[in-house]
């Protein structure tokens, strides 16, 4: 009857490797790789074989160390800057990232396990004491604040103001959207035309103090000319536009 042993459990591959690592008070960042391959081996024959899945995990990890046992025994490679490669470096450079997680998790449990120990009692601040106000000094706040004094804070707070000012936005004037609708200039045109039977467009626009006045107007000019109210000619190429009337 054989005798049984109990294993001790860990979380993955690299979690037995940091075991043997300290169990053997190993530096780190120089493992003799076939020491601990060996010991490796041996707790991989000893584990259960019923869940596959675990058993895969550690099965590629000793893949990894045999190919670094191998890889250690062959001539080192050398990298482009002209210096040798450790085939241990990956493998190294792993266990110090896991052992920093495994650090912080046991330090994020310790936290979670000292929290249940702490009980947290809701403010009972007497209505008259969460009500106090500290009454001003005027002596104390105004010792010291001279007449040259506060003409530098005033000082302060204006040149603040005014840097504020935008040197070119402020020379702006307000601007104001001018309300000019079709209808009004129809009636503005029908007015000017009761004076003047035939005008010039030009002289039309030039009356027109705004360039908003200038584009309604035009508009108002084009309709009237589509209902038929005006006749619009131009005697010479570029010349003048003269409109007239057609009494309708």
């Amino acid at each position: 009857m054989g005798i049984p042993v109990k294993l001790e459990v860990f979380e993955g591959p690299l979690d037995l490797l940091l075991h043997l690592i300290d169990k053997n008070k190993i530096d780190i960042y120089d493992i003799p790789i076939v020491e601990i391959t060996n010991q490796y081996m041996d707790y991989i024959r000893s584990m259960p074989k019923e869940d596959l899945n675990v058993m895969s995990e550690f099965l590629v990890m000793a893949a990894t160390l045999l190919d670094i046992k191998c890889r250690m025994l062959l001539p080192k490679e050398v990298n482009e800057d002209g210096e040798e490669e450790d085939p241990r470096q990956e493998l190294v450079e792993q266990l110090l990232q896991y052992k920093m997680y495994k650090y912080i998790a046991c330090e994020l449990k310790d936290r979670e396990t000292d929290s249940d120990g702490i009980l947290y009692k809701s403010p009972t601040v007497p209505e008259e004491v969460a009500e106090y106000i500290e009454p001003v000094d005027l002596d104390r706040l105004l010792d010291g604040l001279t007449a040259g004094r506060l003409r530098q804070v005033f000082r302060d707070v204006m040149k603040r103001q005014s840097d504020k000012i935008d040197p070119v936005r402020s020379k702006f004037g307000k601007i104001e959207k001018e309300e000019v609708s079709l209808t009004d200039k129809f009636s503005y045109i029908h007015s000017y035309m009761e004076t003047h039977r035939k005008f010039s467009f030009r002289a039309l626009l030039e009356e027109q103090h705004s360039r908003m006045h200038i584009v309604v107007t035009f508009l108002a000019i084009l309709e009237m000319m589509k209902l038929g109210e005006i006749q619009v000619a131009q005697e010479q190429t570029c010349g003048d536009i003269f409109i007239e009337r057609t009494d309708r």
